[in-house]
């Protein structure tokens, strides 16, 4: 069944209740890497229980999450053929590490790029403190749609992107990920087979399982935090970005820094295959 434009427009995505544990947030920095040195103190506050414990900034991306909604048939969308194009969260207050949740998601646009072209969908998800009332975070979702173009949706407006530095950067830094880190990833909620079944991959276009978008947007996220905020999540703004080229586990993230007087341009390279796989990152402080 093809995209219905009104219909995807308007779709009832569920409100998400979460009841959030130190558990959650310390499962979300291990399936990004976090805790590998086991004398990184800085690190180790992302997975141990405590009054010290914080949560990554970028966790606001797997809170409140509605699950793959998109596989639901009445969207019209093939669920096998889209992949993550663009990423944005902003926070507006520490994430907490335990408590209850709120997500309010919301399709904000869909653009038809024209048959074989795919489609744009732009969505957005709020992320509240059930028992304040206070927003905490902000996530904004740009979904190719690979196999949907040519339903006769608006060929806009499309989001414009962050220019790119043409100098080379001035901070560097590699971070490994783990041949398991998609299947570890999976348990924060996001269980679309193209991270953990190789047929299903293989169907898709992919000699193996991809790594999530959000799980490179989420190692990214540590490298910003460490280079720019220097390990304090208060001080995390917003991060923007535009996803390249899919990362296979195992492989070494680069993230490329510019200094900024908001905060940092960035971009990732994986190290093994020199491929751009982050682009058009923009970062702001707080």
């Amino acid at each position: 069944m093809p995209i219905d434009y009104q219909t995807l427009l308007s779709f009832p995505i569920p409100e998400i209740r979460q009841a959030l544990r130190w558990q959650d947030s310390a499962l979300y920095a291990l399936s990004l890497g976090v805790g590998q040195d086991p004398m990184d103190s800085a690190a180790l506050r992302y997975v141990t229980e405590g009054a010290d414990m914080r949560a990554l900034p970028t966790m606001a991306v797997v809170l409140g999450y509605p699950g793959f909604w998109l596989a639901d048939p009445a969207t019209g969308v093939d669920a096998v053929k889209l992949v993550a194009g663009e990423q944005a969260v902003e926070l507006f207050a520490p994430l907490p590490t335990s408590g209850t949740i709120v997500g309010r998601s919301r399709v904000t646009g869909l653009v038809d790029r024209g048959a074989g072209k795919g489609a744009l969908l732009y969505t957005a998800r709020d992320i509240l403190d059930e028992a304040t009332g206070q927003k905490l975070a902000t996530v904004e979702n740009t979904t190719f749609l690979r196999g949907d173009g040519g339903f006769g949706g608006p060929d806009g407006p499309v989001k414009r992107l962050a220019a790119e530095p043409g100098s080379a950067p001035e901070i560097t830094l590699d971070l490994p990920t783990r041949p398991e880190m998609a299947l570890i990833y999976r348990l924060n909620g996001d269980h679309n087979p193209l991270h953990s079944d190789p047929a299903l991959a293989a169907k898709a276009g992919f000699p193996r399982p991809i790594l999530h978008g959000l799980g490179t947007f989420g190692v990214v996220g540590r490298a910003l935090l460490a280079s720019i905020c220097d390990h304090d999540p208060n001080r995390f703004g917003r991060m923007e970005c535009r996803f390249s080229a899919p990362v296979f586990p195992g492989e070494t993230i680069r993230t490329e820094i510019w200094r900024t007087p908001e905060g940092a341009a960035f971009r990732a390279r994986v190290v093994e295959r020199d491929i751009t796989v982050i682009s058009h990152g923009a970062f702001r402080t707080r």
